[in-house]
């Protein structure tokens, strides 16, 4: 029996590195894509072929997919100063590697890409949305994701493709909801809004689980779908878990809406005089300020067994003691 071969672009990040473990634990040998000026420390030491090719660079990428039965297309980008910036990388990146899939002539098996519930856009009501209903992006990032999953599903007559659309990940090596952790662990909890907001949170195992269980299904084939918990939090049973974790309380700390944009449009102003993006700008402020981020999992359940294997308290414990391992806190 041959050996199995997987590609990932994005394979240096959060998600992306996490599913080389998993690749890798399967049996796979692993070809990660990155840039000269990755921070590989998520893959030093590690079995696997580092392939420095420009996801712009299509002759690049028919080399790099020479042997491979899947392909996941993690990488993407989240910030950028121009709204451009998103639909060059999100959209114009995603069409260069499946025209080079395409031109390889390599039988791949699936296609996989990771998505986001923002291309859908939050719920009006509270209730999970379904991929049944109709988008509704409210940010130029969004929309760049969507227009992604409509590019990707173009191809489904040629080629296995998946489109996993994730909610708000967090867990080890993560550095952007793991903020809120970091903030906790200096005794504040930080809300935004002084209404209840609900959100669907996955920890970054089972995100994992869904795109390799979604890689193997043919009935995943030419299919959307929501990787999202089964169950729905709001960001005060976040805090009561996180509180029970650290054993300790901490002040609550309310930023109202109205506030939330001010920063962020301050925050957007400065990023004109930086060489990178604002981590809050005003698009982001608008994804912080919705009531309902929650999206509903059941077709990925029904059509390849998709489950919540980690729960939100031993999800939490398990990132804080990373982080501490680590440092981070």
């Amino acid at each position: 029996m041959s050996e199995k071969t997987a590609l990932v672009t994005g394979a240096n990040g959060f998600v992306g590195s996490h599913l080389v473990d998993r690749l890798l634990a399967e049996g796979y040998r692993v070809k990660c894509i990155v840039r000269k000026t990755s921070n590989l420390q998520w893959l030093k030491g590690k079995p696997v072929e580092l392939i420095n090719a420009g996801l712009g660079n299509k002759e690049e990428l028919k080399k790099a997919i020479e042997g491979c039965s899947l392909v996941f297309h993690i990488a993407g980008t989240v910030k950028s100063k121009k709204p451009q910036g998103y639909f060059d990388s999100n959209v114009g990146n995603t069409k260069t590697l499946l025209e080079a899939v395409i031109e390889s002539e390599v039988p791949v098996e699936k296609f996989v890409v990771s998505g986001s519930q923002t291309a859908a856009g939050p719920s009006p009501d509270g209730v999970p949305i379904t991929e049944e209903r109709e988008t509704k992006p409210i940010t130029t990032y969004g929309r760049s994701k969507l227009e992604q999953e409509n590019l990707v599903l173009s191809y489904k007559d040629k080629l296995p493709v998946t489109v996993l659309r994730c909610p708000a990940i967090y867990g080890e090596r993560d550095t952007e909801v793991g903020i809120f952790f970091q903030t906790y662990a200096k005794r504040l909890f930080t809300k935004v809004g002084f209404d209840k907001k609900t959100l669907s949170l996955l920890h970054v195992h089972d995100v994992v689980n869904g795109l390799y269980l979604a890689a193997l299904s043919p009935k995943s084939s030419g299919e959307v779908y929501f990787l999202s918990s089964e169950k729905v939090y709001t960001w005060n049973e976040v805090g009561e878990v996180t509180k029970k974790i650290f054993g300790r309380g901490a002040v609550k700390l309310v930023f109202p809406h109205f506030m939330v944009y001010t920063v962020a449009a301050i925050a957007q102003f400065f990023s004109v005089f930086s060489s990178k993006p604002a981590t809050l700008n005003l698009e982001k402020a608008r994804d912080l300020v919705q009531k309902h981020w929650v999206s509903s999992p059941a077709k990925a359940m029904r059509d390849f067994g998709f489950r919540q294997e980690v729960s939100l308290e031993e999800g939490v414990r398990r990132t804080i003691e990373w982080y501490k391992k680590e440092g981070w806190i």
